[in-house]
């Protein structure tokens, strides 16, 4: 098969390899995609970059987690009637060294999930990280229905994921964004309320929530921890909660008192290790929203397996809103 890999971290251009390998193989409880679209996230390009300072997991790593494509082969204890199955899969590169770059992929079965009809591959290979990460942000703390769930960043890839599973699951949803562009995006996607931040101060972006959420918000699903603490603190109910999974600074500061007086519980995401239990659910979930009519992601860019240096460096100047896919051999 075509594959890129890379053998030591490092830029997109410099370490990024497009080959052949040998064809994989599904093992007992595995399938066998044909992929058509990889789609690329942050992590992937934290990974490749060493941006946590893991090194190198694995000697040879076939980026992405997620993707999209065809069935083509399945091992034993899985039903033969999966070979044609559409699907969308997670955590290709999670804890392996072959992710979704690359003609094949090998998963196990419970991480290929059925594609809804109609929706095209290139939504699928942006579903795995940003679904499932949204699903736990949002059920974190328990359910959301007929609760106020506010959505930091709700025309991100996770952003506007949460706030279509908030919404499907019964929850009011507010969400902040930065532009009117934004703001149409997040509406799209189920936000009852919209507030745009942009060049406003934060004693604004409060006092805009308030007015939404009088007797305080119940629930947030957090994207820039450091930057926005204070006001989740100032904006949520006594026994409010909060879910983050990304934050701009490292080793941020919080206001423990605030905190501590409200009973406010904070919930810390890392995807990869969420338990099976909660994927599968998320999963479903995701499914359930896109045959509900979740409008999905704007794809910005199809770029071909040659040319996925160009895809990573894309990614890493944050375009906007948009996604952009890996187009494999596997679609031609």
């Amino acid at each position: 098969m075509k594959a890129a890999w890379y053998e030591m971290n490092g830029p997109s251009r410099e370490v990024l390899v497009i080959g052949t390998m040998p064809d994989p193989v599904p093992g007992p409880g595995e399938v066998r995609i044909r992929v058509a679209a990889s789609g690329i996230n942050p992590g992937d390009v934290k990974k490749r970059q060493d941006a946590f300072g893991y090194g190198m997991p694995f000697p040879r790593v076939i980026p992405h987690s997620d993707g999209a494509g065809t069935i083509d082969a399945v091992g034993e204890q899985v039903a033969r009637a999966r070979v044609g199955e559409r699907v969308w899969c997670y955590g290709a590169q999670s804890y392996r060294a072959f992710g979704t770059a690359a003609e094949y992929v090998v998963v196990p079965a419970g991480q290929a999930i059925p594609l809804p009809p109609g929706v095209p591959f290139e939504q699928g290979a942006c579903l795995g990280i940003p679904g499932i990460t949204a699903h736990r942000a949002v059920h974190a703390a328990g359910p959301v229905a007929g609760r106020t769930v506010l959505v930091q960043g709700g025309a991100g890839s996770v952003g506007m994921c949460a706030v279509g599973l908030a919404r499907l699951a019964g929850a009011r949803v507010l969400a902040t964004v930065r532009s009117d562009v934004e703001a149409a995006l997040a509406q799209a996607s189920g936000a009852q309320e919209v507030v745009r931040y942009g060049e406003r101060s934060r004693g604004d972006l409060i006092q805009d929530l308030r007015a939404f959420a009088p007797g305080g918000i119940d629930h947030v699903v957090e994207v820039a921890f450091a930057a926005n603490i204070e006001a989740d603190c100032e904006v949520l109910a006594n026994g409010g909660s909060i879910a983050v999974y990304a934050t701009g600074m490292a080793t941020p500061t919080i206001p423990f008192w605030p905190l501590a007086f409200k009973n406010i519980r904070v919930f810390f995401l890392g995807s990869d290790d969420f338990p099976f239990a909660a994927k599968a659910a998320a999963a479903e979930s995701i499914n359930a929203m896109l045959v509900a009519g979740w409008p999905g992601f704007r794809i910005d860019k199809r770029i071909p397996l040659a040319n996925i240096a160009e895809a990573h460096e894309y990614l890493e100047q944050r375009h906007g809103n948009g996604r952009v896919v890996v187009m494999t051999v596997g679609s031609e």
